[in-house]
């Protein structure tokens, strides 16, 4: 039988809740009813006037071709990086799982890139594929392959794409591979006994008993694809060549920081904002139906 907890003062309650209530109103309600509000807003570059425009910032912003071809490039940016870095992270959870000597070291050494901030994995990755002095870059030379990230847009996207799957493949690791050690091994054996083979053993017992972890990590890896690879494209490409790895974020900081656009920056940052909140409803909505608790 289950005891009810219960609260003799009445006030204690509210003062165990209140720090967090506070956190949230400080740093995420009211930031964003600022955006919001500066989202209507038409102002000067140095701040001396600002003048109401309703939801003109809105209009021009889905009415420019530029835009939407930031908002296509995010959206292939963002899934690109999801699928990426959650297939080798389950790949390497899968082998982890099946280590027993030198487990600990073979995590420990997965892990370490998760402690990586987003702009020194940028640099590391820049270091090593760039043109003329990068390592990676000498070996593709050697193989006949014509690399420079800096004037081919494709090439930056993929170079984009891989350094921000690198830095979420540890994240993705940990709780996969917790997921694996969460999974009951009379099962595997059960199914081993019947004369079911590997392939068929993951896909029909371990997989389908990991859908919760996958579905977790498929909400965080769309939300960090969105806002944390900020940057790493700032310290590899700065968006270019040509906007081909300009994302959302990044045209919120271009246009806002360096054109000094501060309503139509604003004006993308609540779109953003409502686009993240919309994937991960639908995600939660319907995609949560095919997992199995």
């Amino acid at each position: 039988m289950l005891k009810r907890v219960t609260f003799n003062n009445r006030v204690l309650p509210y003062l165990l809740v209140f720090p967090q209530i506070a956190i949230t109103l400080v740093f995420f309600i009211w930031p964003a009813s600022q955006a919001l509000w500066q989202s209507m807003l038409r102002e000067d570059p140095f701040g001396l006037r600002t003048t109401f425009v309703g939801f003109q910032n809105f209009r021009r912003l889905f009415s420019s071709p530029i835009y939407l071809e930031v908002l296509q490039t995010t959206a292939f940016f963002s899934i690109a990086v999801a699928v990426l870095s959650m297939t080798v992270a389950l790949l390497l959870a899968v082998m982890a799982d099946r280590v027993v000597r030198g487990a600990l070291a073979y995590r420990t050494l997965v892990i370490w890139p998760y402690a990586v901030a987003p702009a020194v994995a940028g640099v590391l990755f820049l270091f090593m594929f760039q043109p003329t002095v990068g390592v990676v870059a000498f070996w593709m030379d050697a193989l006949g392959l014509d690399w420079n990230f800096r004037t081919n847009g494709d090439q930056a996207m993929v170079l984009v794409v891989l350094a921000a799957a690198w830095k979420q493949i540890s994240y993705n690791f940990l709780f996969f591979l917790a997921g694996l050690q969460a999974i009951p091994k009379s099962l595997i054996e059960a199914a081993a006994i019947d004369g079911a083979g590997p392939a068929r053993r993951f896909w029909t017992i371990v997989f389908p008993l990991l859908s919760p972890t996958t579905f977790f990590l498929l909400v965080i890896n769309v939300v960090y694809a969105f806002f944390d690879t900020f940057g790493i494209i700032h310290a590899v490409t700065d968006g270019g060549p040509a906007r081909a790895t300009t994302t959302l974020v990044y045209k919120v900081f271009t246009d806002g920081f360096i054109a000094q656009d501060l309503g139509g920056s604003a004006a993308q940052s609540v779109v953003l904002m409502v686009i993240v909140i919309s994937l991960t409803v639908i995600q939660f909505r319907y995609l949560e139906r095919r997992v199995h608790y």
